[in-house]
């Protein structure tokens, strides 16, 4: 059993910054590929990007490429999302989730462990 707190989400003005922390408990955390996932008001739940279990290697959404940057900690448990040059487009309530099998799982369901998810608002 993964459990995963999400943090340091916020309202921030276009063009701005904010970094995500997501927190997991346990033990195996390194055998865990990580992601992150988004879900806008009326809109299906989307993947953002995800990384692998040494964190040498990240796969993102064309729709963030060059703008969004994860990394993981696995000393402490820890995935960061740091996201720059951000646009009103990418306001929604982000998710961190694991993943045990896969090497660069993009849907929803090959993941097996989700946070509650924290709100991120960018105002124009």
């Amino acid at each position: 059993q993964v459990q995963l707190v999400e943090s340091g989400g916020g309202l921030v003005q276009a063009g701005g910054s904010l970094r995500l922390s997501c927190a997991a408990s346990g033990r195996t955390f390194s055998s865990y590929v990580m992601g992150w996932f988004r879900q806008a008001p009326g809109k299906e739940r989307e993947f953002v990007v995800v990384i692998s279990r040494t964190g040498d290697g990240t796969m993102s959404a064309n729709s963030v490429k060059g703008r969004f940057t994860l990394s993981r900690d696995n000393t402490k448990n820890t995935v960061y999302l740091q996201m720059n040059s951000l646009k009103p487009e990418d306001t929604a309530v982000y998710y961190c989730a694991a993943a045990a099998r896969g090497r660069w799982p993009r849907d929803r369901s090959e993941y097996d462990y989700w946070g509650q998810g924290t709100q991120v608002t960018v105002s124009s």
